[in-house]
């Protein structure tokens, strides 16, 4: 990153933190913007229909096919609006393509949309559940994780550029197809992305009780691996030395490993052992979900693991532990903090009230805020039953998503 661009995201990010100390964007209620209602409602039934077509689609994180097949998708209505299109092939461990979609303005700051081309469905699920409206609920697979998000992303954009707005230096809609498995083939891309901007908003899906997420905890796994000796389990026991039993006393372990005052949880998940009845096990593995609130306890889960592998239960067992981290934390922080006030107002502006929350967790918000961009999350469309074949998405959530999304683009794009 040039100077410039450093001390202007630097600028950014203290105006925006100015707002939660100073309670600037809590004033009382201004009246709704007409011409973004009236556009946000004009292009409700355009915006559902994208998403049917989103939905109908397969494109589970594996699913080469599919995943290319719904970026094409993005890709012609992104096109259609006037924004300048790339891909980018994944990085190793990814399918599908990545998508970059820019719109150039006139001035301002500089603003990385976020959202995720994958689900976490298999394939042929698009066909046994397709896209329906039922009441005031719409169902299918990924309707709100994340094709929600890719929705109001790309009509938010479409109002802008039908208002002729161009008061922001540069827009990036950056789809992501590998999210549901921890974004390998877009990590990098990401933190580029996020460090060439001065804000993040993040397009996951807004929480049920029609919520921003504030902060999220980052994610990790603990494994712990155990060598024993085999031998025949009824003849000769005692000449084996059984891995599956040091294997559940380390498992009895590593449960202890959280901490409740710092947000840390640390779950005992997956346990591999054994290859038949009647032989001691030589070989076992338990794998634990690692939850922390700030980096460091990722520094001290690691720590803990190997102290805990001194104390054995079952003599000359070997047993081996690792922490593989996966996304960091995204921390509250004041500049957090003025994006959600900001986002309180301009919902205010349709007399509806936010809720603001944090989760455990992870997502590419995480990955954004871990380089040091001002980053909200949760500004798609509103559902929940996230990850389930009873995934929804609320329909009257689609005009409200639109109008907040499209004035916290121009409010933060002048720098207001």
């Amino acid at each position: 990153m040039s100077p410039s661009n450093g001390a202007r995201r630097a600028a950014v990010a203290a105006a925006i933190a100015t707002i939660a100390s100073t309670g600037a964007a809590r004033p009382a209620l201004a009246e709704p913007d007409a011409k973004i209602v009236e556009r946000a409602q004009g292009y409700k039934q355009p915006a559902l229909d994208f998403l049917k077509r989103m939905v109908d689609q397969d494109s589970g994180s594996g699913d080469e096919a599919g995943l290319v097949k719904v970026a094409d998708l993005a890709i012609a209505e992104l096109t259609a609006l006037g924004a300048k299109v790339e891909t980018q092939a994944p990085a190793e461990g990814g399918k599908g393509k990545n998508v970059i979609a820019t719109l150039e303005g006139s001035g301002g700051a500089k603003i990385l949309m976020m959202a995720h081309l994958d689900t976490v469905f298999r394939e042929g699920d698009a066909a046994k559940r397709p896209f329906r409206i039922d009441g005031a609920r719409a169902y299918g697979p990924g309707v709100m994780d994340d094709k929600g998000g890719i929705a109001i992303g790309t009509y938010a954009l479409k109002i802008l550029k039908n208002l002729d707005f161009k008061g922001f230096g540069r827009i990036t809609l950056l789809l992501n197809s590998s999210e549901e498995i921890g974004s390998p083939g877009a990590r990098k891309l990401i933190e580029e992305q996020a460090k060439a901007h001065d804000l993040v908003l993040n397009l996951e899906p807004g929480r049920a009780a029609d919520g921003l997420v504030i902060s999220r905890k980052g994610s990790g796994k603990a494994i712990v691996t155990v060598k024993g000796k085999s031998s025949h389990a009824g003849v000769a026991p005692e000449k084996g030395r059984n891995a599956a039993t040091e294997l559940a006393h380390q498992t009895l372990q590593v449960g202890k490993l959280g901490d409740k005052e710092k947000g840390t949880t640390v779950n005992v998940t997956v346990l591999k052992a054994g290859t038949a009845a009647n032989i001691i096990p030589e070989d076992a593995e338990a794998t634990a979900d690692v939850r922390v609130a700030v980096t460091e306890e990722f520094d001290r889960v690691e720590r803990d693991l190997k102290t805990a592998a001194e104390t054995k239960l079952v003599p000359e067992t070997v047993v081996t532990t690792r922490l593989e981290r996966n996304f960091p934390p995204m921390a509250k922080n004041p500049a957090t903090d003025g994006l959600a006030e900001k986002a309180q107002a301009i919902y205010g502006e349709l007399g509806k009230k936010l809720t603001l929350e944090s989760s455990g967790g992870a997502a590419d918000a995480s990955i954004a805020a871990g380089v040091g961009t001002p980053t909200i999350d949760g500004l798609g469309v509103v559902g929940g039953e996230i990850h389930t074949p009873t995934e929804y998405a609320e329909v009257e959530s689609v005009v409200p998503r639109l109008y907040l999304l499209t004035r916290l683009v121009m409010e933060v794009g002048a720098g207001k």
